[in-house]
């Protein structure tokens, strides 16, 4: 699939479907501890996959244009990881349908504008970064897929180096060192477009 197919609702259905592919077979194992090398938990992680594709959804479909919109998406502190999973799918699906529904010339706020390109890379980004960390924190060996893992890198990251894309990936977003290259310690990626 092309790149500028990747950044769309497909792309996100497809990183969701293998996050929940991924991830689904371990529900039943401890999700407290720390997800890979985070602070937080594996449970907390993928609360925050959710959140964030959710808060994706409703910047496309609000279109602020100075901040993001005052709301928060609160998973029941009761809820299994296999439900938490349930609720990743279901704010990754709201972010697809939003991506397939906005117009192409459509802006909203992500530290300035930004367009639905942008919020499909970001959204396919979060999901994969996070599901790495998930495994790690689980023991389970996985990688990020490569296509979806080129799509991000050109999207969000212009001057990554070459290398497996997610590899590279993993690197930008100070996860692993990259032949040679020390782990990075600070990072950002680049959404807004001019």
């Amino acid at each position: 699939m092309p790149t500028e197919e990747r950044l769309t609702g497909r792309g996100i259905r497809d990183a969701i479907d293998e996050s929940t592919r991924t991830l689904g077979p371990y529900t039943d194992r401890d999700w407290t501890g720390p997800a890979g090398g985070l602070d937080w938990s594996c449970w907390a992680t993928a609360a925050h996959i959710a959140h964030d594709l959710l808060g994706y959804a409703t910047q496309l479909t609000g279109r602020p244009d100075t901040a993001y919109l005052p709301l928060d998406l609160r998973v029941r502190p009761d809820a299994t990881p296999a439900q938490v999973l349930v609720v990743v799918a279901a704010c990754g699906g709201l972010l697809a349908a939003a991506l397939d529904t906005v117009p192409a010339h459509t802006r909203a706020w992500h530290w300035g504008p930004c367009d639905p390109p942008g919020f499909a890379a970001m959204g396919i980004a979060e999901t994969l970064l996070h599901t790495y960390d998930i495994t790690g924190g689980l023991g389970v060996a996985w990688r990020p897929p490569a296509a979806p893992s080129a799509a991000v890198l050109g999207r969000l990251f212009p001057d990554a180096p070459a290398g497996d894309p997610a590899d590279v990936l993993l690197w930008m977003t100070g996860r692993i060192a990259l032949a040679g290259r020390p782990r990075r310690t600070d990072w950002t990626w680049r959404a807004a477009v001019g």
